[in-house]
């Protein structure tokens, strides 16, 4: 791989192209040019890929297979929304040797610890300054580099520490020189406090300092003296100081800004929730339209959206079906000039990807527009492709109440609409599905039929018995209490969904603790964007379906609550939604029996790294700090710091936010960071959204999500927090 190696880069079956191909001498960055540059090298990191896919695991690659044999082809999958990087080696050895070395080098990366980390980023921030690459950077160059890097610094201040770093006195610093002069110039002087209150001797923590700190500050419990020993143990880089069961401020900014540092309560990170009950009882991550990458009306179907979303946890796709040519049923958005993908791509891709990020069960919701033909086609698809991991409603058991997740581990439901034999010999079922009620959204203007009668569907026996939830139409509360069957599902679009919430609040939470209850975006939203998923959490609503690929606040809000219980997809409602003998309602929470708010309190300390908005050289960022609450109406709330004037790399605001919770267990809070513009909108740097109850006490870290809820590492935000019972 160092040595270099021409690969085909493939768009398309019209556009493959040579490259040439390098892994750099800091085996994590690879570079890349084509066959007619001369020295104009382009590189991607490492740390930027997060699969490596084998053989034609890509529509493209699926293109070209009858050209390149799948034992010669490979997928790079970059993380966010960067497109994959499809190639083609001119031999199954040379393809293995890129696929296990970079595979290799991945894992590498992901064993690093934060330091390691850290002086990689700096590294590769300096590979990019050094244009002549002669492994030498001047400072003037090093300006230049920290102001892309978002450093505004005392030029007097920087230029002395230059010169302590240039330790071969040559007037250039190398990479390991750079980090140093780094380091130096970004000391993080507010740890260096706080570690000198708790210091006996202001140069290192004793254990017993250490297990003060930890118990009046990170306010943890009896375990805090071993707990102290722990870290020394794991986050300590001096032999010296670890022998002698000490900590130095290396040690404990390393802790401060490891996992167990982090705001997020690692407990909570793992899987640690009862997975027993009914599945009527779990938040399920949804996907809304899976197979779109962009908007509603033109944009791009692919099974790399389906990809995309089921890595990220989700546990229920939508599959919209349709008739193809030549007898194949194809997937994409009806009645618009969104591309077509094959059925039988799209359940060979849930199959193969259904339980790489989670166990849980993977519903799967469909839309059949197909003749009876192409249905049966649909059945033979779905019973073949998915043969045991399909679970019918033939099965046993679905009798008072739906199974647990645990019961249904590795399992794929399937949901649509169910043949009634005693309505129709012909299995006719109404029309009562998403596709109607969008087009009563977006076709409102146009008339409706004048007979005012429900269309009517042929629905196949082959594929109706498949089904293990039923879609059903919603008549009342009543109706539902009285005659629903638990795997009984309605849809509802997000407006009826919150007609219903702020109208009949209680029935609405009742109905939700015994039916699965689906939620999706309004046809008019063409653009894919989302609804506040929260409001319908509120009442128990559990499959509340997004638009994944859009980018947002909606989406931060998605991925905040999903991330707790190990990322399966699956979170259980808190008990307030559950119980049917005590209901709650979100309008009145202080009416609850067991009514108990806190305030909660964030001291907003200080920011680091935070990447640069604007590119251009002299652009540095004016940060504030916004934290929003999410929740019952009466905890949403906002308040945001001031804004630092001219600096990226360690704002320090050192301002204390308040706010009244009513009802914890279903707030969210969500930290925004944003560059400030006095004349136009602030534009958005980083945010971390986590749920209310998985908040650790004391200083804490949060680490920055791009856009698109991917990591900005190493950018962070430096907080206190503390939440008193009222």
């Amino acid at each position: 791989m160092k040595a270099g190696m021409f690969l085909r880069k493939v768009k398309s079956r019209m556009w493959k192209r040579q490259r040439h191909y390098k892994l750099q001498e800091d085996c994590k960055t690879i570079a890349y040019k084509s066959s007619w540059a001369i020295n104009s090298y382009s590189t991607f990191s490492i740390s930027d890929v997060e699969a490596v896919r084998e053989g034609h695991q890509s529509e493209t690659l699926l293109g070209v297979a009858d050209e390149f044999p799948a034992d010669r082809c490979f997928t790079l999958v970059f993380r966010g929304r960067r497109g994959n990087l499809d190639l083609v080696a001119d031999s199954a050895k040379e393809a293995q040797a890129w696929i296990k070395g970079i595979r290799a080098l991945m894992e590498n990366m992901e064993n690093m610890d934060e330091s390691t980390k850290l002086d990689q980023w700096i590294s590769d921030w300096f590979m990019k300054a050094d244009l002549n690459k002669d492994g030498r950077i001047n400072f003037k160059e090093a300006k230049k580099l920290l102001k892309m890097m978002n450093v505004d610094m005392n030029e007097e201040h920087a230029c002395c520490l230059f010169v302590m770093a240039d330790k071969s006195e040559t007037g250039t610093l190398v990479d390991q020189e750079f980090v140093e002069f780094y380091k130096m110039l970004t000391e993080r002087t507010e740890v260096l406090d706080l570690f000198q209150d708790y210091s006996s001797d202001g140069q290192s923590l004793s254990q017993c300092d250490l297990e003060e700190f930890l118990r009046e500050e990170q306010l943890e419990g009896e375990s805090s003296y071993e707990h102290a020993l722990q870290l020394i143990d794991r986050y300590e880089p001096s032999d010296t100081a670890r022998m002698n069961h000490s900590m130095t401020i290396d040690g404990f900014l390393m802790y401060l800004t490891s996992p167990e540092g982090s705001i997020f309560n690692p407990e909570q990170q793992g899987l640690f929730q009862d997975m027993s009950q009914p599945l009527a009882h779990y938040y399920i991550s949804s996907s809304h339209n899976t197979y779109l990458m962009e908007d509603q009306l033109k944009g791009p179907s692919s099974v790399e959206a389906y990809i995309q979303a089921l890595k990220r946890g989700c546990r229920c796709v939508e599959v919209d079906c349709w008739n193809g040519p030549n007898g194949e049923p194809v997937v994409y958005h009806g009645h618009t000039l969104t591309s077509k993908i094959l059925l039988t791509d799209v359940i060979t891709t849930i199959a193969n990807y259904a339980f790489k990020a989670s166990e849980y069960p993977l519903i799967v919701s469909i839309e059949n527009h197909c003749s009876i033909e192409q249905q049966e086609v649909m059945a033979r698809y779905f019973r073949d492709i998915l043969g045991d991991m399909l679970l019918t409603n033939k099965v046993d058991g679905v009798s008072s109440e739906l199974p647990s997740p645990e019961a249904l581990k590795r399992k794929i439901l399937l949901k649509g609409k169910i043949r009634n034999e005693s309505e129709s010999p012909t299995g006719e079922v109404s029309d009562e599905d998403e596709a109607a009620e969008i087009n009563k959204d977006s076709l409102a203007s146009e008339s409706p039929p004048t007979d005012g009668k429900k269309s009517k569907q042929n629905l196949c026996k082959e594929l109706s018995d498949l089904m293990f939830c039923k879609s059903v139409h919603f008549h009342s509360f009543e109706h539902s209490r009285t005659s629903a069957k638990p795997n009984e599902m309605s849809s509802f679009s997000e407006s009826k969904a919150r007609k219903y919430s702020k109208e009949a609040g209680l029935d609405f939470a009742l109905h939700n603790t015994r039916q699965l209850t689906r939620v999706y975006p309004s046809g008019m939203r063409t653009d894919s964007s989302n609804y506040c998923p929260v409001d319908m959490w509120n009442t128990g609503c559990q499959i509340v379906a997004l638009n994944f690929q859009t980018a947002g606040m909606e989406m931060d809000l998605n991925d905040g609550l999903f991330t707790q219980n190990g990322c399966s997809g699956y979170v259980l409602k808190p008990e307030i939604l559950r119980k049917r003998e005590r209901l709650f309602d979100s309008e009145n929470p202080e009416k609850r029996e067991d009514y108990h708010p806190v305030q909660f309190y964030v001291k907003v300390i200080s920011g680091q790294q935070l990447p640069k908005v604007k590119q251009k050289d002299w652009s540095i960022v004016d940060p504030l700090v916004r934290v929003e609450i999410y929740g019952v109406p009466l905890d949403h709330a906002k308040q945001e710091t001031k804004y630092i004037d001219n600096n990226g790399f360690n704002p320090h605001w050192n301002e204390t936010l308040q706010f009244k919770i009513h009802t914890p267990e279903l707030a969210l809070v969500r930290f925004v960071v944003e560059d400030y513009d006095k004349a136009s909108r602030n534009d958005f740097i980083g945010q971390y959204t986590l749920p209310f109850t998985c908040i650790q006490p004391g200083y804490r870290h949060l680490h920055l999500l791009s856009k698109d809820g991917t990591s900005i590492h190493p950018s962070s935000i430096f907080v206190h927090i503390k939440i008193k019972e009222l």
